[in-house]
């Protein structure tokens, strides 16, 4: 994901927070909220769109809305930022290709590993068994 500035495509909206914070509860909106759309996005190419309606199938409203919620602080602009870097390292995460596994084939002494943990576990279970005399 290159350096894409998407201030403009998000919307941030401060309500009241519940918990702690006594009476300064009730009288100021430091919970954020911040709401993503993706299929209105104009930062975001079609690929890139189709990809995060799959990963952030369970997170997004029937209209493809990306809410992010933050009442962690008891400060408007720090619970700002904080969703601002939720919602940036979400889209990151997202957007990374996923790297290619290259299949090897094992080696002599990891299939002789493999083979003596296997009769390990064997013998283990063997052992477990009633013996005739019982």
């Amino acid at each position: 994901m290159k350096n894409r500035d998407f201030s403009t495509e998000f919307e941030i909206k401060a309500t009241r927070s519940s918990g702690k914070g006594g009476q300064n509860v009730n009288k100021v909106s430091t919970k954020i909220e911040l709401s993503f759309t993706v299929p209105t996005s104009a930062l975001l190419t079609d690929k890139e769109k189709e990809m995060l309606l799959v990963k952030w199938s369970s997170k997004l409203s029937q209209e493809g809305t990306l809410r992010i919620v933050c009442q962690e602080d008891r400060s408007q602009l720090k619970n700002k930022e904080t969703a601002i870097k939720k919602f940036y390292a979400l889209l990151k995460k997202s957007l990374q290709k996923p790297k290619k596994r290259i299949a090897i084939e094992p080696s002599a002494q990891m299939i002789e590993a493999r083979i003596k943990e296997k009769k390990l576990t064997s013998r283990k279970k063997e052992n477990r068994k009633k013996t005739s005399l019982e």
